[in-house]
């Protein structure tokens, strides 16, 4: 155990007693509610502000950045008589590559080509921080106030840390730090960081598909790679058999099943850029002759059939970002999942989806279960899906287990 001293300048955090066995344990929040007292060198602490945290006995934890939620504190590093500087977060950032490396999702050989999760916050000890990769592009999300403010250092370990393989750095981040609040009207902006955009937007592969994304335009950092599992599984498991692809966006499980061989995908999304960029996709591929863009509310779509086709996929966007909307949440995976079960043919698979953290696996399976009673159907889960290797979860920190899907037989 190491008792640090107090840092000039920067507020020490003092946990309650008990309140500080799971930080201790690896869990990177501090709840406002653990706090027992805040020792303030000159000013309080800003939000996005270092600060040092120390257990009940006074022993040091680690570096967090101040924040003025529930969330308190999030823990960046255990170690070091000082907050972490650029030398530290270039050490952290090739940790990551090397993660990444040792799940076969990324060499020095393939990364111009392929994308992937390079940072996935709590799940690689960064609180705050995403940052995804699309060929020689990486583009930068920032959650927290703290690692908004540490971007220059960011931006530069990243340069570092994979050397002339980046070409670019975007910030994606304006939307999540509009609802942080804190005078950020004029500095929270999406643009490029580092290097230039191209023509068209930057093409990365995905299982021999080519993809096209827009980091300032699109949803997210432009692309879900947190699907590309659960895409692949479904390229080999299509067969011959025609499939909807509801909350489609820009057609990553379209592409999966058309190149599985499905003789017609019909992308579906209410956004009409989004099942134009679908297409495009398509065309890129060469697969455009047996893909079909409707844009079009799902629900409505749905009622509007008689038959829905035999592969039907349902990756809606999250239904709560809350607690408090939970309940409203689950009914509305039901009445999503019964109108579909409805209407599908027996013998057919349903690909559904949740990525709403709050809804855990079971209650989401428990709510598949309920949909199918109401629909009358009868179902076998084939497959439970959730998250790929680049989207860790960090032992300890259940929360960051955001996505859950189900395959089922539809008799």
């Amino acid at each position: 155990m190491s008792t640090a001293t107090s840092t000039p300048g920067l507020a020490d955090v003092h946990l309650l007693p008990g309140k500080d066995k799971s930080v201790k344990r690896g869990h990177p929040w501090v709840f406002s509610g653990a706090i027992a007292r805040l020792v303030i060198d000159e000013a309080e602490p800003q939000p996005g502000d270092w600060v040092k945290v120390h257990g009940h006995g006074g022993d040091f934890i680690g570096w967090g950045h101040w924040g003025s939620g529930s969330i308190a504190v999030r823990i960046v590093a255990r170690e070091g008589e000082a907050p972490p500087d650029v030398h530290w977060w270039t050490r952290q950032l090739k940790a990551c590559l090397a993660v990444r490396a040792a799940s076969g999702l990324w060499n020095p050989e393939t990364a111009h080509r392929g994308g992937f999760r390079w940072v996935h916050g709590e799940g690689d000890g960064l609180s705050g921080l995403v940052v995804d990769c699309y060929a020689d592009l990486a583009v930068i999300q920032t959650h927290s106030m703290g690692m908004h403010k540490a971007r220059t250092d960011i931006v530069e370990a990243l340069r570092s840390a994979m050397g002339n393989g980046l070409q670019g750095i975007v910030d994606k981040s304006a939307s999540l730090l509009s609802k942080l609040g804190e005078g950020l009207s004029d500095t929270a902006d999406d643009g490029w960081l580092f290097g230039e955009p191209q023509d068209g937007g930057t093409t990365f592969e995905e299982h021999g598909i080519h993809y096209t994304v827009d980091p300032i335009a699109g949803q997210k950092t432009g692309f879900f790679l947190d699907q590309r599992d659960n895409r692949r599984l479904l390229m080999d498991m299509v067969g011959n058999r025609p499939v909807l692809n509801a909350f489609s966006y820009t057609g990553g499980f379209s592409l999966a099943a058309l190149r599985g061989g499905s003789p017609h995908v019909i992308s579906l999304d209410a956004s009409q850029p989004a099942v134009d960029a679908a297409h495009r996709h398509a065309e890129l591929n060469g697969l455009a002759e047996r893909h079909e863009s409707v844009c079009s509310d799902v629900m409505a779509y749905i009622a509007g059939v008689d038959v829905l086709p035999p592969v039907v996929i349902l990756d809606p966007p999250a239904y709560a970002k809350s607690r408090a909307n939970r309940h409203k949440a689950v009914k509305g995976y039901q009445r999503l999942n019964e109108a579909a079960l409805r209407k599908m043919p027996a013998g057919g698979l349903l690909w559904t989806f949740s990525c709403s953290q709050v809804v855990d696996a079971r209650l989401f399976e428990d709510t598949l279960v309920s949909a199918a009673i109401r629909s009358g159907r009868v179902v076998r889960i084939l497959r439970r899906l959730g998250q790929p290797a680049d989207h860790p979860t960090l032992a300890g920190h259940s929360e960051a287990r955001y996505l859950k899907g189900l395959v089922l037989h539809v008799e």
